[in-house]
């Protein structure tokens, strides 16, 4: 009789990605390719975060890299009491704001997506039937209320754009943002409240 043998993987099944704490314990151990992979799953989202805090992709692009490298350095002393792009988070976000204190850095020069900010003013009936419109004016509107909306982000405090910036942009809920910035949840969800108040409150005449 012939042996039976296991039923061996497809070649389409993929072995299963070890967790976040699996690669720190292994980085921590000095596999620095254990690490790469940490970096390859989060670089967007950290770019992400400080690029919308900065509104300036090389300083975005600097600032990520220095919090990754600073992560690195600061890895022994992770002991995984809360998730690992928690702890990253907050890297990355007190950095940004140490470059934003000591630079005072309002720079305008690059257009925020309207699809990234989730607030109110992008569903005004103006804006609706603006996106709608096929004639030549819609590109130069759209852009105009891109340069808007940006200028608008970075007049806010820096406790308010960051809160945006984690929940409406990046998808964090209450509770990990206020592990990343140090704070209550009450706190996140009074800033956030007050955060899109001034942004309607800015955007207000463009949408009248």
């Amino acid at each position: 009789m012939a042996e039976i043998l296991p039923p061996q993987p497809t070649a389409t099944e993929a072995p299963p990605q070890p967790d976040d704490l699996t690669l720190v314990r292994r980085a921590q151990g000095g596999d620095a390719a254990a690490y790469d992979e940490l970096v390859r799953r989060y670089q967007r989202q950290i770019y992400g975060v400080i690029y919308h805090m900065t509104s300036h992709h090389e300083d975005a692009n600097d600032l990520t890299q220095e919090a990754f490298v600073k992560a690195w350095q600061a890895l022994k002393s992770f002991k995984g009491d809360s998730a690992f792009f928690t702890w990253l988070y907050r890297i990355a976000v007190n950095r940004t704001l140490n470059h934003i204190k000591q630079r005072n850095f309002r720079a305008t020069k690059h257009a925020m997506s309207l699809n990234d900010l989730d607030i109110e003013p992008e569903h005004h009936p103006d804006l609706v039937a603006l996106v709608s419109d096929k004639t030549p004016r819609r590109a130069l509107a759209l852009e105009e209320l891109k340069e808007k909306l940006n200028a608008a982000m970075q007049r806010l405090s820096e406790n308010h754009r960051i809160v945006v910036t984690l929940h409406d942009i990046q998808g964090l809920p209450h509770d990990e943002i206020a592990e990343v910035l140090g704070c209550n949840t009450a706190t996140v969800r009074t800033r956030l409240f007050y955060a899109r108040q001034q942004l309607q409150g800015i955007l207000s005449d463009y949408l009248k």
